[in-house]
């Protein structure tokens, strides 16, 4: 059979195990695909620095490249530009292309799948969330005749190690997250990690998939875990809980709401034991019911394997006629704003000891019709902790009675507020 040709674009920690596992796996990728898979070429910023890699693969030239005569085009390079033009020049040329990039997913998927279906080329990026788990194609395929209703998750290693370095240690976040970065599991500049980036252009992917309607980044509400402290992660033990940076998805009548942020949940919580930095995701669908796929989420091995199975599934489809799926956004549904979706708070409020606080705080609870589940009162001097739970309310109720509370003159500081989730309202 003719060989496929592959393009590969990047060859930083992921490509070059790319690489490597195409060069070890050749023959039983090519028993699997039906015809040899060959690497036609690498693209890199500076071939001389590529050591790991055959050097008359290696190109500056990523536009040749991909415009020459190859039939799939991995890419592993990350970012928007230049990887959505050679992206879409590749797709426009009938190429198939494999992407581990969320953040282009995230922005431009329905750009990527016109030129796709314009072509009849596919799409594949089962690698661009959640690293080696088995997951976006399931929501497409696999669920793709039930109905997911929810979709919540740790989709973030950087994140997820420092949270539970700190419910491990009591260390507070500045030095957990030293310590992350002096291991490798936290980059030089890790904004788009802790700040909960990287988390809402995978949680946007998901919801897309999920819910059949165009979602993207700028459609996440996103908070990141700067601000969670070891006394909310103390917080959080006491109360039988622990603190993991959520991506939640969840289709709310005719619309969807996915956000990212830090919150509480309980121990007994399926998600609340995935430590370090491996990554879990929780589907809830109406016929299937519950599924939780867990597994590695990062790393240069693990997220290859996910872009070799895209690259077996489309070489497979070019060498049998056939098409991988295509963009399913027919829903269309309407993205609900963060302040409409109900969520259920944890506070803890420095206050006075004094009689009528409690009451003074508690009709400011009444008053923006949102439920106290829960209270304790810590202290006997002039200070003292108070500790609310709430039942569900919408979160812009919420955050009113927050910042009403705060201007009360027996509290004397907002310590902290913590979502709650995984618990029955």
């Amino acid at each position: 059979m003719k060989p496929i040709k592959v393009a590969l674009l990047g060859c930083g920690t992921v490509g070059t195990q790319v690489v490597r596992l195409l060069d070890e796996q050749a023959d039983d990728l090519a028993a699997r695909v039906g015809a040899p898979v060959e690497l036609a070429g690498i693209a890199v910023r500076r071939p001389d620095r590529h050591r790991d890699v055959p050097k008359h693969l290696l190109t500056a030239d990523a536009a040749g490249l991909v415009t020459s005569d190859v039939d799939v085009v991995v890419e592993v390079i990350g970012g928007i530009e230049p990887v959505r033009t050679l992206l879409l020049d590749a797709l426009r040329g009938g190429k198939s292309v494999v992407s581990a990039n969320k953040a282009l997913l995230a922005e431009s998927a329905g750009e990527l799948f016109a030129a796709a279906d314009e072509s009849g080329a596919d799409l594949y990026f089962e690698a661009a969330v959640a690293g080696a788990i088995p997951l976006l194609r399931p929501l497409r395929e696999s669920l793709a005749g039930d109905r997911i209703t929810r979709v919540m998750g740790i989709v973030n290693g950087t994140t997820n190690y420092i949270l539970s370095a700190m419910d491990e240690t009591g260390a507070n976040y500045g030095e957990t997250l030293e310590e992350a970065s002096r291991l490798g599991y936290a980059e030089a500049d890790p904004t788009a990690d802790v700040d909960g980036y990287d988390a809402a252009s995978k949680a946007a992917i998901l919801a897309s998939i999920a819910f059949h309607t165009r979602v993207t980044a700028g459609d996440v509400y996103r908070e990141g875990i700067s601000a969670v402290t070891s006394a909310d992660v103390a917080a959080a033990r006491t109360l039988g809980r622990t603190i993991k940076l959520l991506a939640i998805c969840e289709r709310v009548d005719d619309s969807v709401a996915v956000r990212v942020h830090p919150a509480m949940i309980p121990r007994s919580h399926p998600l609340a034991s995935v430590n370090g930095a491996f990554n879990a995701v929780f589907v809830e669908a109406e016929a299937a019911g519950q599924l939780m796929f867990y597994g590695q989420g990062a790393g240069g091995a693990p997220t290859a394997s996910a872009v070799l199975g895209d690259l077996v599934a489309v070489a497979r489809n070019r060498v049998h006629g056939g098409r991988g799926p295509r963009e399913s956004a027919y829903a269309a549904l309407e993205v609900r704003p963060v302040g409409q979706v109900e969520t259920r708070y944890h506070l803890s409020l420095d206050v006075a000891d004094k009689a009528g606080v409690l009451a003074s705080v508690a009709a400011v609870f009444a008053e923006h019709n949102v439920s106290i589940a829960a209270v304790r009162q810590e202290g006997r001097t002039d200070d003292a902790s108070l500790v609310i739970v709430t039942h569900a309310a919408p979160d812009a109720a919420l955050k009113s009675t927050v910042d009403k509370v705060a201007g009360l003159p027996a509290v004397r500081e907002v310590v902290s507020v913590m979502r709650v989730e995984g618990e029955d309202s």
